[in-house]
């Protein structure tokens, strides 16, 4: 990325100059003297813009997870912006460049190419797996960072890219946290699995059944659905007539929600599991009061374990005047993790900015953040939920 940086002779100097014209001052030569002193004077630079990409869905049935998403990056740009940010001796102003990838692949990809044609350093996104895997490919043609702050299937990483990171736990470790929970605290035998039938659903889902067939479960029914869909009653007919001790759902609160709902509108007891998809406050308007029959995860630790969570909320909620959904202290610490690497590297220029990443030790809300040659965290947790009057409630935390 080629960068010109810009120098403007100050407003203030330029005035100063011509006032003085005709003037003196205490005996001193007017004009003369004061012309010499404002030429003399150090010209202003002028900031130069850095473009961070952001890409999550801002329309659709999730766009308020996206629009989370991008508030904790917006925080974070704004806060760097107002402390002041120089890079190899220059000012520099971020601008967060959001685009809406509407939660859908092809969308995505089309998001992609255009945040590489804005010449961004880096990109913090997307949300979903299956909008990031397919995305990572033109972020590593372009050699351009892609930072995910909610993508948890094992598959973003595994590509062989360089360019691929994020700073949340994978579905290789939220799937075993679940079943675990399910088969151990739950003593749950016969389970039941849904999946929307996306690359996160699907992947979180396979990891889940891997483990609880591990652990000597049986898994007595396999569903798919889509991430579209509002009426599950068929689907839960059918998982009814197989009793079982647990169904796991794998897709997002849009359709968590109504399942949930739906599973007790039809009498079923057993206990529902889900991801972080669906562990949103959210899920508990769409699914009423049978989201007490709800347990869910994060990919990461919740923000009241968070040691900045506190600090983090009170900025999120003065600025932005709705609670925080899930991952914007994720959004907001990879848009400083950019900027870090860009310092170390004491440059703008995306692909100096890429070779700093695999170095990256930096402290920041979520916690201490390091990457494995993969591009995941050395470092993680998950979170497990119940609900308490419709809002989630911490019910264990799992380090890994």
């Amino acid at each position: 990325m080629r960068v010109k940086f810009a120098y403007a002779v100050s407003i203030a100097a330029a005035v100063a100059m011509l006032t003085a014209c005709g003037k003196k001052q205490d005996g001193e030569a007017g004009a003369g003297a004061s012309a010499a002193t404002a030429a003399a004077a150090p010209a202003s630079e002028a900031a130069t813009v850095v473009k961070i990409g952001h890409a999550a869905p801002l329309t659709g049935s999730i766009a308020h997870l996206g629009k989370d998403n991008e508030n904790g990056a917006r925080l974070a740009v704004e806060e760097i912006n107002a402390q002041g940010l120089t890079i190899d001796g220059h000012k520099i102003q971020l601008e967060l460049d959001a685009q809406d990838d509407a939660a859908d692949p092809k969308t995505g990809t089309a998001v992609a190419q255009k945040l590489v044609d804005d010449h961004v350093v880096a990109v913090v996104g997307h949300l979903n797996s299956g909008v990031s895997i397919p995305a990572s490919k033109i972020y590593s043609d372009a050699n351009i960072v892609q930072i995910s702050p909610s993508s948890t299937n094992p598959a973003y990483t595994q590509q062989g890219f360089k360019t691929t990171y994020r700073v949340v736990a994978t579905d290789a470790q939220q799937g075993p946290a679940l079943a675990n929970y399910a088969t151990k605290a739950l003593g749950a035998k016969r389970i039941a699995i849904v999946d929307d039938a996306t690359a996160y659903g699907k992947g979180l889902a396979d990891e889940f059944a891997k483990t609880v067939e591990a652990n000597g479960a049986k898994v007595v029914a396999r569903e798919a659905t889509n991430d579209r869909a509002t009426d599950f009653r068929a689907i839960l007919t059918k998982i009814k007539s197989v009793q079982p001790d647990v169904i796991m759902f794998g897709g997002m609160d849009a359709t968590g929600g109504p399942f949930t709902k739906q599973a007790a509108a039809l009498g079923i007891r057993a206990k529902i599991l889900g991801g972080d998809g669906v562990c949103t406050d959210k899920v508990g308007e769409l699914a009423g009061t049978a989201v007490q029959n709800l347990v869910c995860s994060e990919a990461g630790l919740a923000l009241s374990k968070m040691d900045k969570g506190a600090d983090f909320e009170k900025k999120y909620v003065d600025r932005f005047h709705t609670p925080v959904q899930i991952y914007a202290p994720f959004t907001y610490d990879a848009v400083y993790v950019i900027v870090d690497a860009m310092k170390r590297a004491n440059s703008i220029e995306a692909p100096k900015v890429l070779a700093a990443m695999p170095s990256t030790d930096y402290n920041g809300v979520i916690g201490h953040i390091a990457f494995d040659d993969k591009g995941d965290l050395k470092e993680s947790a998950i979170t497990l939920y119940d609900f308490k009057d419709g809002k989630k409630a911490v019910l264990d935390v799992v380090k890994m």
